[in-house]
Parts: structure tokens; C-alpha cells; sequence
């Protein structure tokens, strides 16, 4: 019987991220936790014939939302930008699991023409040690350049 063996779950801390925004590279160091989704859209197809309702793919959502901690300025620029010239840019994000403990080895994936879609202006907190922020964010394009591979003990090449 063939299964995953703990050691080669990838462990969520090991990993970096990386945006370009007007050609300049900037390190996420402040990034906590990544997230992008692509959520299929559907429509009802229904045929004469049959009671049943089928589901017809008609396109994709692709968005995502990050947390980072408090105190990174990009996302604010950009905002600052748009409202003085109604102009919102776009940027990519490279994202890559890289965890030396599993044999699955790296996955680098690439999303671009990164549009904000909610982004906390400022933030304050009587209660928190230290400050955090969700932004949601939308993009046009996708591109693994770095795919895992199968673990060892199933065969991994």
C-alpha cells in the first residue's frame, strides 16, 4: 500500500516570496500566509430528455488574499498612485515551496497582472503584540515555472 510519509509533507514555513512592481523586485519578508484560488464558473445545462441538471465550466475566477505584518509600504504606494492618477497598477508574485526535508522538491508558481482588491489603510490595536493585515488581491495570468514532484517512496523522479 503506497502513502505519503510525514516527511515529505511540505512544511508551510519553507518557502519566499517575491513582487515586482514597476520592474523593481521587492522580497515579501513581512509576508505570514499566501494564498491564490481559482474558482471555476459555472452555468446549469439542461437537456430535454432527462431531469438532470448538468454543470457546464464557463470560465475561472483567479484571486487570492495574503496576511502580512503591518509595516510594508508597496501595497500603500500603489493606492497612493491610483488615487493621484486614477491609474492602479499591476505587479507579479512569485511564490516558492521550498522545503530540504521532503523529496517532492521545490514548486516556484507565478501570478501576473496583480490587481488589489481590499487593502487596509491604517492600523491600530490596544491588544495586539504585533500588527497584521489581509489583502485580496486578483490576476489574469498564472505559470508554474517549478512543479513538485512525487514523492521518492511513490516513485518520484
Amino acid at each position: 500500500m503506497s502513502f505519503l510519509l510525514e516527511r515529505d509533507a511540505v512544511n508551510g514555513k519553507e518557502g519566499r516570496g517575491f513582487m515586482t512592481i514597476d520592474g523593481e523586485n521587492h522580497e515579501m519578508f513581512g509576508l505570514k500566509k499566501f494564498q491564490s484560488d481559482a474558482e471555476f464558473q459555472e452555468a446549469d445545462f439542461k437537456v430535454v430528455g432527462t431531469r438532470l441538471v448538468q454543470k457546464k465550466t464557463t470560465g475561472v475566477a483567479l484571486t487570492g488574499s495574503m496576511t502580512i505584518y503591518y509595516g510594508t509600504p508597496y501595497f500603500l504606494k500603489l493606492l497612493q498612485e491610483y488615487l493621484k492618477t486614477g491609474k492602479l497598477p499591476y505587479f507579479t508574485i512569485q511564490i516558492t515551496n521550498d522545503d530540504p526535508s521532503t523529496s517532492v522538491g521545490t514548486q516556484t508558481v507565478v501570478f501576473y497582472n496583480v490587481k488589489l482588491q481590499k487593502l487596509p489603510v491604517a492600523i491600530l490595536d490596544a491588544e495586539a503584540d504585533y500588527l497584521e493585515m489581509e489583502v485580496s488581491f486578483s490576476y489574469t495570468h498564472v505559470e508554474v515555472l517549478d512543479w513538485f514532484k512525487d514523492p521518492e517512496q511513490l516513485g518520484g523522479n
